[in-house]
């Protein structure tokens, strides 16, 4: 971090500067976020004072110098390519730099040689992002789309594995998984599932959205063979960009679906080297980074730089072990409240999100509006309650938000 605050100090930026490093339960870096609890990262993280100043610095030099900015931008994509791949267990050149999570699963669903009958195996409960794009892909290619429960994943892991070990053994191709689950927060056992996955000559897709910045990930150590994330959740950028990584043993057998003027090797020769060489044969580089395929969100790029400074500061471990003691903190007094936990029983499969479901005649939209009145900003994806702090949320509150659920609740009941 102490780069980049070098980098912005002097620029357009400098002013949004936070004044110290971060500090786990500070919220400073976040003057402006309204409400005495936002526990509301894994659905999007507001902009830090950093990413803030990150925007400003960026834009004010295409202001300033127009297309003599192009190259600092491409420096620093090329210094966030390296944050990202340490943040996954990756080499730079695995990580290619795409739009978001969705367009990252699209380039493996639609590139990859299928054959007629392969079986792809989801999980019932998904996101969509992990769901419909092997859907689009099944129905192109004449492949057998088959889902399997979440169940027992987050308590008796061993069993719920072996479901999919009974699914490999009558023939996959690749299984599609969430790194961690968004509706009840069970983070999946990733090196497992590769290893039975590679046992049996399949491959494993990650969606990482609701992990990468807080949970361990190692694509080339667990054997991880294709993994996507965007940057608006615990990576605390903003929307609009992402990355897609590729074991390396990978790359060579996907056929893109989509190739643009950027795909190519030696995309740029025909526009800085002075001499006419423009060619439409150029063939599609053979890494990662081939996915991107035309001008980038430069913006979004610095934004997300920003985002990981503190997480690469504080280091996931810290982060996430601050997190679950505000889980701790927060799943007993609403349990007695009458909701019932999700909360994973093992605690390798927690992560951060605390999901519990409402009591019964509740109207849950209703209590998540009131509690927004009161300042307290949280979800409820498929009617469970959900509450997503990170690292500059603290223990302190704790107590308001239990005072605005006590206010909430004889408002909410059906």
């Amino acid at each position: 971090m102490v780069d980049l605050r070098a980098r912005l100090a002097g620029t357009a930026g400098q002013a949004l500067l936070p004044a110290a490093g971060p500090v786990l339960g500070d919220r400073s870096w976040f003057p402006e976020l309204r409400g005495v609890a936002y526990f509301n990262h894994a659905a999007v993280s507001p902009p830090s004072l950093l990413v803030q100043a990150a925007l400003r610095a960026m834009i004010a030099d295409y202001a300033a110098r127009g297309v003599g900015a192009v190259a600092a931008a491409a420096e620093q994509r090329e210094r966030l390519r390296g944050q990202l791949a340490a943040l996954v267990g990756a080499q730079p050149g695995d990580v290619g730099l795409v739009p978001n999570t969705t367009h990252g699963v699209l380039a493996i669903a639609l590139g990859l040689p299928w054959r007629a009958g392969d079986r792809v195996l989801c999980f019932d409960g998904e996101f969509p992002t992990n769901v419909l794009p092997w859907r689009q892909a099944a129905e192109a290619h004449g492949l057998e789309l088959i889902f399997e429960g979440l169940d027992g994943f987050g308590d008796a892991p061993g069993q719920a594995l072996e479901r999919v070990e009974a699914q490999l053994r009558r023939g996959l191709r690749l299984v599609a998984v969430s790194a961690v689950q968004f509706r009840d927060g069970t983070a999946m056992p990733l090196q497992e599932l590769a290893a039975r996955c590679h046992a049996h000559g399949a491959e494993l897709f990650v969606d990482a959205i609701q992990a990468a910045g807080l949970l361990p990930l190692d694509l080339r150590g667990w054997g991880i063979d294709y993994l996507s994330c965007g940057s608006h959740k615990w990576l605390m950028g903003t929307e609009g960009c992402g990355f897609l990584a590729v074991h390396p043993d990978r790359v060579g057998a996907l056929r893109p679906a989509v190739a643009g003027w950027l795909s190519v090797e030696d995309p740029l020769d025909f526009l800085f080297s002075g001499r006419p060489v423009m060619r439409y044969d150029k063939p599609v580089r053979q890494a990662a980074d081939r996915v991107e395929v035309g001008a980038p969100n430069a913006l979004g790029f610095a934004a997300l730089e920003a985002g990981l400074a503190p997480l690469i500061d504080l280091g996931p471990a810290r982060i996430l072990a601050h997190v679950q003691a505000l889980h701790d903190a927060l799943e007993g007094p609403l349990v007695a409240r009458g909701f019932r936990s999700l909360r994973p029983a093992a605690r390798e499969a927690r992560s951060g999100i605390l999901s519990l479901l409402p009591p019964p005649g509740l109207d849950l939209a209703r209590l998540v509006a009131l509690l927004g009145e009161s300042g307290v900003s949280v979800s409820q994806p498929d009617g469970r309650l959900r509450l997503s702090p990170h690292w500059p949320s603290g223990l302190h509150q704790v107590a308001p938000t239990l005072a605005a659920v006590d206010r909430a609740l004889p408002l909410a009941r059906a």
